[in-house]
């Protein structure tokens, strides 16, 4: 298990989208020396960074760049992410954020889900998706307090 202290959950939400803000810290504890790189910077960018980045129609060099400039908050990294890649509708938003939810349930990352629940010996946890596991590798109990019923 690795707590990374200011490294949110991937069901935190900024605006209308999920992952966002756990990208925005990954970029941010990256650039000040805090984010362990054997377990984090070989996905920089990839993984759900990259299908994230992908949704808004991003690059994203250019979104680390904008973030590492500073000045700007989330909300405001979403709103520029928005007017640069064009906004989402309400719906777009909620069919991506269920998927994104959904990962490792019943589809082709099943089998990476399960092999890490095996090596990070979290086997007795009910991890049904990949943010379950980050979650719960992360020290997160996604289960008991689920992010999503939770109001902001």
């Amino acid at each position: 298990m690795l707590i990374v202290p200011g490294l949110r959950s991937c069901y935190g939400k900024v605006g209308r989208v999920y992952y966002f803000g756990r990208m925005l810290d990954k970029i941010r504890l990256h650039a000040a020396g805090q984010l362990p790189p054997a377990d984090y910077a070989a996905n920089l960018g990839k993984g759900f960074d990259g299908r994230t980045c992908s949704f808004l129609r991003l690059n994203y060099d250019e979104l680390k760049a904008k973030t590492l400039a500073g000045g700007l908050t989330d909300e405001q990294l979403l709103a520029w992410a928005e007017e640069k890649g064009g906004r989402r509708s309400d719906e777009e938003c909620e069919v991506w954020n269920s998927f994104m939810m959904k990962r490792g349930w019943r589809d082709d990352v099943l089998p990476l889900l399960t092999k890490r629940i095996q090596e990070s010996g979290l086997g007795d946890r009910t991890i049904l998706t990949m943010f379950d596991y980050i979650d719960f590798d992360e020290g997160r109990d996604p289960v008991g307090s689920p992010p999503w019923a939770q109001k902001s």
